[in-house]
């Protein structure tokens, strides 16, 4: 549901900023030669008329029904690419992965477009309905979401106001405060989704006295790591206060976040549902 009157692609189902062929009334004018009788606006026309003294015709605009375009950009990085099966940890790959499928997926039913973004690739930018993963891989630089949100930025031509910005990532590098003001300048719809592990990202378990193995996601190197319960303490309350930080700078920017702290599909799509019935509600209310 657009937060805005958009600029889209033609024969969707949502109302657009364009005129076209819709059933919601934008306006009048006055007629021209090839308007379709149907439209003409038989009280406005006879009080034109009555008030020039000539026989005017007057027809009713309607919005066009389009569909938003949408861009998904994902963030590529190795660290969200950790704990795949057998793990008993959030499997981020496989949730951010989900989320695209889900994200594609709903465009295509209302008859929109697919920009795939990504951070990995040269040029993050590319036209297209739809996107494929196979042979993605997540090994992209630490700034990459960085540097693909500036490549959006630089390419802004190509999605017009209130299209949907979906950006795929756990945040936890930081992406400039200006590139965010930048976007939200450019008035497209952006939504972040934050895939992160409820256990040991958005908090820290009290872990105190045990040795840990900790992998490093970019060489794989496994290091036993011993944490105090001072250390966990401290890591707990780091954690949750970059996770409420994180939360409150989306919604100052008037962005509305997905959180994903799961990897199966079922409750992925809950969490875009009540995503959309906020969205729905708010846009009942505003009209």
């Amino acid at each position: 549901m657009p937060r805005r009157r958009f600029l889209g692609v033609q024969f969707g189902r949502r109302r657009s900023s364009r005129r076209g062929i819709g059933d919601e009334v934008a306006g009048t004018r006055p007629y021209r030669p090839g308007d379709l009788i149907a439209h003409i606006h038989w009280a406005a026309s006879a009080k034109l008329s009555e008030a020039r003294g000539t026989d005017e015709f007057v027809v009713r605009e309607f919005f066009a029904e389009q569909a938003p375009r949408v861009a998904l950009v994902h963030d590529r990085r190795p660290g969200m690419a950790i704990h795949a099966p057998p793990s008993p940890w959030l499997d981020k790959r496989a949730a951010a992965e989900t989320a695209g499928r889900l994200i594609e997926a709903s465009a295509a039913a209302e008859q929109g477009e697919v920009l795939s973004v990504d951070g990995a690739l040269r040029h993050p930018v590319r036209r297209g309905r739809g996107r494929k993963d196979v042979g993605v891989t997540y090994d992209a630089p630490e700034t990459s979401l960085t540097v693909a949100l500036e490549a959006l930025v630089r390419e802004s031509r190509v999605l017009p106001t209130g299209s949907f910005v979906f950006v795929v990532s756990d945040f936890l590098v930081p992406v400039p405060a200006r590139l965010w003001l930048r976007l939200r300048a450019l008035r497209w719809d952006v939504v972040p989704v934050i895939v992160q592990d409820p256990t040991w990202e958005q908090t820290f378990p009290a872990v105190g006295g045990i040795v840990l193995p900790v992998a490093d996601p970019t060489s794989g190197q496994v290091q036993d790591v011993w944490v105090s319960a001072r250390e966990a303490r401290d890591r707990a309350r780091a954690n949750e206060a970059r996770f409420d930080e994180l939360l409150s700078r989306f919604r100052r920017l008037g962005f509305d976040p997905v959180v994903l702290d799961t990897s199966d599909p079922r409750e992925i799509g809950d969490r875009f549902r009540a995503w959309a019935d906020r969205r729905r509600r708010l846009w009942t209310v505003q009209a």
